[in-house]
């Protein structure tokens, strides 16, 4: 057996910022040389950020892409970082035609550096076709596998789909007799993954007959949000390290594994790799000795959070990333009293300091005196920046000029605010936070260009059941903390928790007036969006037969609100945005 001493670099890229992400691997391996690693390892397309999308597209950007791993690889040796082996994630393109496959053609590719140089470089094997993912539209797959000799240790690489298909560069890292399976990795979250994530690691593992070592990005880009929870398994599944969830990490981990086969030299050679295919393993010697003797350090390994701390991990990573990554310095929303806005304002109050949200409070003529009081109360909790405008005048003028009735009346006050938010926006830089759930914009219960104007929108992938569960969570936790400022005991109010819910546009309005209870919408809403049952598939699962009619109605005649709606962070397995994409023009409709 030899010892091996590995570091996973569990950072947060920024889409296009090559030299910021360069800068990123270069401190990460520092750190990992200082600590005595054998070897450091850098997420999925670290240097391009992840997903590149149509910049993928773009020669331009590949080229930059090549030419800054090259230099990269230089900067490493020039700054006495260059004994230590890095794999990193990039762009890359063909070389040249290959089955079918046109030269120049973009992959998703993991590179070794050494000594100055680019040892190996190859490409993700498996593209991912589903939910988020469209790698077959901007990418080729690859076919070769890469093996380092690392301190007498085979290391095979491998890149993040990789693991969740079956064959490919797992069954070639098993007839390449690895001693470790490295996978390099740009997994979004969503709920409850990291259960699926470890399970997936043992399986491949004892797949593999090898030790797997995982390492994911951690951030926000656009609507994804990347938690890290890299972790290392041993040859039989279990759990040897892990790092934490929703922070930058460095996770430094001696392993024990079988030395590799002296008689085993450099070359290359054919493998079926199980699903249909042949990769060819490329193999390579970096250093055959091993470095470490005596007691190994011991693992440290992560708990994983309980399922509300991780979704509220989550959306606060996602604001924190897309305000800061877009340029913006503050936040600005507002505040009606209600659980919706209560929420969004903790999440930025914790992403950002509770200094850079600024809120706004527009009482209406129907606005009770229970909704300013505990907005008011809500303000002094968190510390945030505050103002009311009233905009009762303001209504009244639009309807001396309009004669606006009924729902159309309702929506003006929505628009009304809408325009004060937008207004101030524009004239003090702040982005806009929508607060809108994703149960209301199931059925469509907003106002296009009212509470729906904004930039960002923190919660449209929670339901009103789970915006509940959340806060409640929030309010049992004091600050500081990985994802928590310091903002006092129980940040929001418990009567904006217990009130039940209403827009407050018309006299004694309620949510209930126009919407079932929230528990059975949020069922149903489950069963219809995320799990994509029909009609008599929903009422034999157990839904009420005009309920069903009814919600589905209001699902199907909303997508065109939802498609002008901002992005916001994904936490379920089937988001508005990215996952669940329907035509907004169809004469489909689900029917008996």
């Amino acid at each position: 057996m030899a010892r091996l001493r590995i570091a996973l670099a569990q950072v947060n890229p920024t889409v296009g910022d090559l030299a910021g992400n360069a800068g990123l691997v270069v401190e990460g391996a520092r750190r990992a040389l200082e600590a005595g690693a054998d070897l450091a390892a850098f997420p999925e397309m670290v240097l391009t950020g992840y997903p590149v999308e149509d910049l993928a597209l773009r020669g331009s950007f590949v080229a930059a892409s090549r030419a800054a791993l090259t230099a990269l690889a230089a900067r490493l040796a020039a700054e006495g970082l260059g004994e230590l082996p890095v794999a990193v994630g990039y762009l890359d393109r063909r070389e040249a035609a290959a089955a079918g496959q046109p030269a120049g053609a973009p992959e998703n590719s993991l590179a070794w550096l050494h000594r100055g140089e680019v040892l190996l470089r190859s490409a993700k094997h498996h593209l991912p076709n589903y939910g988020v993912f469209d790698e077959f539209r901007y990418f080729v797959p690859g076919d070769r596998l890469p093996v380092v000799r690392i301190a007498g240790v085979d290391v095979a690489a491998a890149i993040c789909e990789d693991l969740w298909q079956d064959g490919g560069p797992v069954s070639a890292a098993a007839a390449a007799r690895a001693g470790l399976l490295l996978v390099v990795n740009g997994s979004p979250y969503e709920r409850s993954k990291d259960d699926q994530r470890l399970e997936l690691c043992a399986r491949r593992a004892r797949e593999a007959g090898c030790a797997l070592a995982y390492v994911n990005m951690v951030g926000g880009q656009d609507e994804l949000v990347f938690e890290g929870d890299s972790l290392i398994v041993d040859a039989a599944g279990e759990l040897l390290a892990r790092a934490p969830q929703f922070a930058e990490d460095l996770l430094i981990a001696d392993l024990d594994l079988p030395e590799a086969d002296p008689a085993a030299g450099e070359g290359s050679f054919p493998v079926d790799a199980g699903d249909g295919s042949v990769i060819t393993v490329e193999r390579r010697l970096v250093s055959g000795a091993p470095r470490h003797d005596g007691p190994a350090e011991d693992p440290r390994a992560a708990e994983p959070l309980a399922d509300a701390a991780e979704v509220y991990g989550a959306l606060v990573t996602g604001v924190r990333d897309y305000v800061r990554k877009n340029g913006f310095r503050s936040v600005i929303l507002g505040l009606s009293g209600g659980i919706d806005s209560a929420l969004v304002a903790a999440i930025a109050a914790d992403a950002l300091g509770p200094e850079k949200v600024h809120v706004v409070l527009m009482p209406s003529r129907y606005s009770s005196d229970h909704s300013v009081t505990d907005a008011e109360e809500l303000v002094k909790r968190q510390g945030l920046n505050a103002r009311v405008v009233p905009i009762r005048d303001l209504v009244d003028a639009y309807e001396r000029e309009l004669e606006l009735t009924g729902l159309a009346a309702e929506n003006l006050q929505a628009r009304v605010r809408g325009n004060i938010l937008m207004g101030l926006s524009n004239q003090e830089g702040h982005l806009v936070l929508t607060t809108g759930n994703k149960s209301e914009l199931a059925v469509g219960y907003s106002t296009l260009y009212g509470d729906s104007a904004g930039g960002f929108a923190p919660i449209k992938d929670l339901t009103k059941t789970l915006v509940w569960e959340v806060s409640r969570w929030r309010n049992t936790q004091a600050g500081p903390g990985p994802f928590l400022a310091a903002l006092g005991p129980e940040p929001i109010p418990v009567a904006i928790i217990d009130k039940e819910p209403s827009a407050e546009l018309r006299p004694d309005q309620r949510d209930i007036d126009s919407l079932p209870p929230y528990d059975q919408l949020d069922r149903l809403l489950d069963d219809y969006v995320e799990r994509d049952l029909g009609h008599d598939e929903l009422i034999a699962a157990g839904h009420d037969p005009a309920l069903v009619e009814r919600v589905i109605l209001l699902v199907d005649r909303a997508e065109y609100k939802r498609r002008q709606y901002p992005p916001g962070p994904k936490i379920t397995g089937k988001n508005f945005g990215r996952d669940r994409r329907l035509p907004i023009t169809s004469r489909w409709r689900e029917k008996h």
